[in-house]
């Protein structure tokens, strides 16, 4: 039986609240600490929490931390997880891992020269309904996957978030923002990409916020909003993958794959559960239940439903991993593949030129209920 390790959070910011309190499903993990820039918003969540909050500086030297869980900005990801290495703490990450494969092949090269792991979201591929995509395809249900369709549409994020600006900058852009989720789920089903090829647009160079405290503020927009790509993964397949914060209305569903044997509709890669339907060949699609994996159990509720969310899982996976001296099923090697990737989107969209990517990685481990339900208290 695995112990448990101490666990200190960087970045106090809105997602800092389900990693607090969906962290207490685990078995593990101990989250014991927390620090930001600022202070008072530090003090405010350990407070809520029951935490003690620290300067980064106090955090890092912490002798009762082991995972540090980044949850900066995206382009202080590097910094703050270079940092923690060098304070002798394994790094959870907040996606995506760095904003440059450099970055991510230093943060690589500094973990294996201390000895120390490195693992970065998306872990929503833990989820009941991706495992069970997982395991159809895994057992050659669907035939040889031979092509599929990802869409991650919407209208951006200035009608909803207060601070909307960094969306629209270079390091933001629907890509890096939520395509995570999307290249992370696909290389957790197929494995890794071998090629790119894409292309873009700003259709809107100017944005107004319609939120609040900022109403009526104009944002200019300095990176592509509109981006459709293919990618070729190693195992042949051929997945387009249209990405836009242009679009204000849609039928599309998140994600198909397309086999020789049939076809599978899997929900979308930003939540841990949601309708997997499947098809034989021509036929209808139908359900296919997830309800017997402890991931797939809705444990939240929100304004229209119930749901499933153990965001944390994947820190878990990691505190695991690294006690049992096994692969943690987020680790670098997998956001590192997934970092070029979405890189590889953004320059050949510049470039129109085809891409053959540099890195790899092996597809994680499937996470049976079994193994899930260890993951739990």
């Amino acid at each position: 039986m695995v112990g448990t390790l101490g666990v200190g959070v960087i970045g106090c910011g809105n997602i800092s609240s389900a990693y607090f309190q969906l962290s207490k499903l685990f078995q593990a993990i101990e989250v014991r600490a927390c620090a930001d820039l600022n202070m008072e918003i530090a003090q405010a969540q350990a407070k809520e929490f029951g935490l003690e909050a620290l300067s980064v500086e106090a955090l890092l030297s912490h002798s009762e931390l082991d995972i540090i869980v980044n949850l900066t900005v995206p382009n202080a990801h590097f910094e703050v997880s270079k940092a923690i290495l060098e304070a002798g703490k394994h790094v959870y990450s907040e996606k995506p891992l760095t904003l440059s494969l450099e970055d991510g092949l230093a943060l690589r090269d500094l973990a294996q020269q201390k000895g120390l792991r490195v693992a970065c979201t998306p872990d929503t591929f833990l989820g009941g309904t991706h495992q069970q995509a997982r395991a159809l395809i895994d057992s050659g249900a669907l035939g040889k996957i031979c092509g599929g369709t990802c869409h991650v549409l919407s209208h951006g994020m200035e009608h909803w978030h207060p601070n909307p600006d960094f969306f629209f900058q270079p390091g933001g852009g629907p890509v890096l923002d939520l395509g995570p989720y999307y290249i992370g789920n696909l290389i957790h089903l197929l494995g890794p990409v071998r090629y790119v090829t894409a292309m873009s647009s700003i259709p809107q160079k100017e944005r107004t916020i319609t939120s609040q405290p900022r109403y009526g503020e104009k944002i200019a927009v300095n990176t592509p909003t509109t981006i459709h790509s293919v990618l070729e993964f190693a195992n042949g397949a051929l997945i387009t993958l249209g990405a836009s914060w242009d679009i204000w209305k849609h039928g599309h569903r998140n994600m198909e794959l397309y086999g020789t044997e049939g076809s599978l509709v899997v929900p979308d890669p930003n939540f841990f559960g949601g309708e997997l339907l499947r098809s034989e060949q021509d036929g209808e699609f139908e359900v296919v239940g997830a309800e017997h994996h402890p991931f797939g159990i809705p444990n939240q509720e929100n304004p229209r439903d119930a749901v499933a969310n153990y965001r944390a899982s994947g820190l878990a996976d990691l505190a695991v991993a690294i006690q049992t001296g096994r692969d943690a099923r987020c680790s670098i090697e997998r956001p590192l593949h997934g970092v070029e990737v979405m890189t590889s989107i953004l320059q050949s969209a510049e470039t129109r030129q085809t891409l053959e990517l540099q890195t790899t990685c092996t597809q994680p481990a499937p996470l049976n209920a079994e193994e899930a339900q260890s993951l739990l208290r």
